[in-house]
């Protein structure tokens, strides 16, 4: 996967991505089509040939290129709500070690505000690089030290210790999850998959017995949407890189309106 592409905006990416497949399709049209219509210029009924296997070859592949695009949006959102969830289970965590006893209370608030301030300011950019930050497990561990060694002294604290221990639990699967879904993406069989289909589809083009003009203009067409399709997908793969990404809004959120009051 060519991840440089996330560094560019993504009417960049989508620009780059017609140009290729469309260039590529008229340049076949000037070099290569020459070629093919002497390899089948004694075929007879080329066109119906060509355009029944195209017919059958677009189906195809363009139910490969919905399926990708459907399969990248869903991942896209589900990583999206897993975020959402984990912030949710911090600002959680949050509201319920604010009933502890002081000291207890402050240091376990600091210590939350301080990680969710690691994970917007240094977690999130590195993710955004395909990067899996290690940082916030030393956070962590400090903060479940903490947060053990506090004995309740009625059944009420006990109450809210063994809620916040649960939260505490719920936070720590998410955060794991949105750890491990820093590098999930297409596979890279699927992508060579993709790219021979796009060649295939342009060498069936350079087949028809049409006037040049006409083969620029309707190739042209089938080949800006086919890029457009694959710049979507590639555009969504990584839900936490690009321009089409995952934002730390949610902690950000929770950061400015329940920790920073």
């Amino acid at each position: 996967m060519l991840y440089w592409i996330y560094d560019l905006p993504a009417w960049k990416v989508e620009l780059g991505f017609v140009a290729l497949f469309v260039g590529f399709t008229w340049f076949g049209l000037i070099f290569v089509r020459p070629f093919l219509r002497l390899w089948l210029r004694k075929q007879a009924g080329v066109n119906d040939v060509v355009g029944y296997f195209l017919s059958l070859f677009s189906v195809i592949y363009g139910l490969l290129l919905g399926l990708l695009a459907v399969a990248s949006y869903q991942n896209l959102s589900d990583v999206e709500q897993s975020v959402v969830r984990e912030a949710s289970s911090v600002a959680a965590l949050y509201r319920d070690v604010s009933s502890y006893p002081e000291p207890d209370r402050q240091e376990l608030q600091s210590l939350l505000r301080e990680y969710t301030r690691y994970v917007i300011e240094e977690a999130w950019p590195l993710q955004q690089k395909g990067i899996i930050p290690t940082g916030g497990t030393d956070r962590v561990d400090v903060f479940q030290a903490s947060l053990m060694k506090f004995e309740p002294q009625s059944a009420s604290q006990e109450i809210i210790h063994a809620e916040a221990f649960r939260q505490f639990n719920n936070f720590i699967e998410l955060r794991r999850m949105r750890l491990y879904q820093v590098e999930t993406g297409i596979p890279a069989i699927l992508w060579y998959t993709v790219g021979i289909g796009a060649l295939i589809n342009a060498l069936l083009i350079w087949m028809f017995e049409v006037r040049l003009p006409a083969l620029f203009l309707l190739g042209g067409l089938v080949m800006f949407f086919t890029a457009t399709m694959v710049c979507l997908v590639a555009l969504m793969d990584n839900p936490f890189r690009g321009e089409v990404s995952i934002t730390p809004k949610a902690f950000q959120l929770v950061y400015d309106g329940l920790m920073n009051k």
